[in-house]
């Protein structure tokens, strides 16, 4: 059910979010749950108290308030309550783009969750000596796009041209290009913005983006591009893996289980409402905060994650099988030269004991 978003309906939330713990559940109108803010409405007084104990989450986003997997969702989670009703006290900052700082940033403690591009990515940074462990992952597919002009037909015409890249090449790209037999050191690599349009003004011949984003700006402008996907060959990949801090998991589970179940439950909410959803980024974000173009990113993104979900799974849950076919991958690319220790790397129960019968528990048992 939509929520009317007018400062009268906002300052309502504020209110209710001065109740005390171990409140009633979500209120229900003709069988149909609404959100409620309602502090500690969906977890009991002890379990309350145990989630009050973690102190301040911070979360960092994948980039910035984009409308992705893991960013939209937990937006949402604050925005309609459900971290408040599990007496979470969850600060949103947004990230650069830079999974390697988001990881370092949770390493340190300085974040305790973070959203990271995807299982390569964390792979490659637990690689490096990152201490971090993955507790959830949301698509089964690489999110990863390389766009060129319509006239490139092999990725070996790629050598000795210009790649526009964000900071570093994504894995899924580097293993795909490899895989096609191109030699990556015959191509220059440039740091560019997140304009896409330096790909049709010729400034480069091919340029790396995601699926939900860039192609959707220059279809908008009516520019035709190329796309070369990863998994076209052979390559595994993943969306929007969850990261948390190893020590803040040990001390605070049933925190860490119930920012979960907050973002899960947010995300079924902005399948059905997107554009409520995409509002609420839009008041984090700065000016120029394009809710048209967000709204068609969290409907790309949420549809790439909803049709690569394996039958039997639910939507969140992490295994080791899956993140070790990209480990194993990413060895035989050489981009690690191992699979890290995936006992310690991955807890694959948390998101699991969430569920009942397949539907996501909620309130908190």
């Amino acid at each position: 059910m939509s929520r009317p978003r007018t400062p009268l309906a906002v300052g309502a939330i504020a209110a209710l979010l001065l109740a005390g713990c171990g409140g009633s559940d979500d209120g229900a109108v003709d069988g149909v749950s609404t959100p409620s803010a309602t502090k500690g409405s969906a977890v009991s007084a002890e379990r309350c108290k145990e989630n009050e104990a973690a102190g301040k989450i911070t979360y960092i986003t994948g980039f910035q308030y984009q409308a992705s997997a893991g960013i939209l969702d937990p937006i949402a989670a604050k925005a309609l309550g459900y971290f408040d009703a599990l007496c979470l006290d969850v600060e949103i900052q947004p990230g650069t783009g830079e999974t390697a700082q988001n990881a370092q940033l949770v390493a340190a403690g300085t974040a305790q969750i973070s959203s990271i591009a995807g299982n390569g990515d964390v792979l490659v940074n637990v690689a490096n000596g990152v201490d971090v462990q993955a507790v959830a992952m949301f698509g089964h597919v690489p999110v990863a796009t390389l766009m060129t002009e319509p006239d490139i037909t092999d990725l070996k015409q790629l050598e000795g041209t210009t790649l526009g890249q964000k900071g570093a090449l994504p894995v899924t790209i580097e293993a795909m290009l490899r895989a096609a037999g191109v030699d990556v050191s015959k191509i220059t690599q440039v740091e560019v913005g997140y304009d896409p349009t330096v790909l049709v003004r010729g400034q480069v011949q091919s340029l790396t983006g995601y699926k939900s984003n860039e192609p959707l700006t220059l279809q908008a402008k009516g520019e035709k591009v190329k796309l070369w996907n990863p998994e076209d060959y052979g390559v595994p990949g993943s969306i929007a893996t969850t990261i948390v801090n190893p020590a803040f998991l040990k001390d605070h589970r049933s925190a860490v289980e119930d920012f979960l179940r907050a973002q899960l439950k947010a995300y079924a909410y902005c399948e059905d409402d997107a554009g409520e959803c995409v509002a609420d980024a839009a008041e984090l974000s700065q000016a120029g905060y394009d809710t048209d173009h967000n709204v068609q990113v969290w409907q790309t993104e949420s549809k790439l994650v909803d049709d690569s979900l394996p039958q039997g799974q639910v939507l969140g849950q992490i295994d080791d099988t899956a993140v070790r076919t990209e480990g194993d991958f990413l060895v035989r690319m050489g981009q690690i030269p191992a699979v890290p220790d995936l006992s310690t790397l991955v807890v694959p129960d948390l998101v699991t004991s969430l569920y009942a019968d397949g539907q996501l528990v909620w309130p908190a048992p």
